[in-house]
């Protein structure tokens, strides 16, 4: 490899960042050379939800999964204990039934290591090779040429009431074991809703939006798919329902936060507004946003 072809970070749309830890480093103090495949195959589980795909079920809805027929490390320079690094990954080649992944790790714009994995996509139950799938051939080129994951729609009940029920019983009925009688509610059918789907149309996340009293509309029902949070797409539809209150003359926005999620909806510019409460025996916070700022 001549300095020319040594990879650069401008060469990479993802990045996964991780700091080393003790434990991944050997007797000469520097990261073990079996850990750089562990950092490669972790930046690859991002890489798939920075495609906006739950894995398994992106997989299954494929009608197949991907294994590793080979991997590749190019040693350039060690990383050590505490180095804070940034694990670059790009899909570089598709062929009939195998994808090629290139990897590089920086430690800010220092190259360190290189990596190439070549999956195959195949039959899980045989792991005999199949086609790479056309939707997944397009969603793979489409973010490597900067295109966005997702798309976001609103809209009523009928229209998107199966695949936001969907998401809202795994979010709030399995996962935070709320009782289904208090989920469903007579404002499903009457107000506005909103979802996000990936390119493979699987629902990712979900709210919706009540009329507004006096001004104020209230937002509820949020939920993002489990595996995909911090993607953005929470934030995505607040966007599209804020949207569509200020279109309707709404001038302000109000939620009942769970207070895990305060600091997601503080960062979106809602404040604190009263004292905390508890709700389907959740600790929860009013906020609101005003929408005219």
């Amino acid at each position: 490899m001549t300095e020319e072809t040594i990879p650069q970070r401008k060469d990479f749309r993802f990045f996964h960042r991780l700091r080393v830890r003790w434990a991944e480093v050997d007797m000469q103090k520097i990261v073990f050379n079996a850990h750089y495949l562990m950092y490669f195959d972790t930046a690859i589980a991002d890489y798939w939800r920075a495609l906006a795909l739950p894995y398994e079920e992106a997989m299954h809805s494929l009608g197949g999964d991907l294994y590793v027929r080979k991997a590749t490390v190019d040693f350039r320079a060690s990383a050590r204990v505490d180095d804070v690094i940034d694990v670059a990954m790009k899909c570089t080649r598709i062929g009939n039934s195998s994808i090629v992944f290139d990897g590089a790790l920086f430690r800010q714009d220092q190259y360190l290591v290189g990596c190439e994995l070549v999956y195959v996509f195949a039959d899980p139950a045989t792991q005999t090779s199949r086609p790479v799938p056309p939707a997944l051939r397009e969603i793979l080129t489409g973010f490597e040429a900067g295109e966005s994951m997702r798309t976001v729609e609103t809209g009523n009940w009928k229209t998107l009431g199966e695949g936001a029920s969907a998401l809202r019983r795994a979010v709030f009925i399995e996962e935070q074991n709320i009782p289904k009688e208090l989920e469903w509610d007579e404002h499903d059918e009457v107000v506005l809703h909103a979802v996000a789907r990936n390119r493979l149309g699987q629902v990712i996340a979900t709210g919706r939006l009540l009329d507004a009293v006096d001004g104020t509309a209230m937002l509820g029902r949020m939920a993002v798919h489990r595996v995909l949070r911090s993607g953005g797409h929470g934030a995505a539809i607040m966007r599209a329902l804020e949207s569509a209150a200020r279109a309707r003359g709404d001038r302000e926005i109000g939620l009942h936060a769970q207070r895990s999620a305060e600091r997601f909806y503080a960062r979106l510019g809602y404040t604190v507004h009263g004292e905390p409460f508890e709700e389907a025996g959740i600790p929860h916070i009013e906020m609101r946003r005003r929408l005219d700022q």
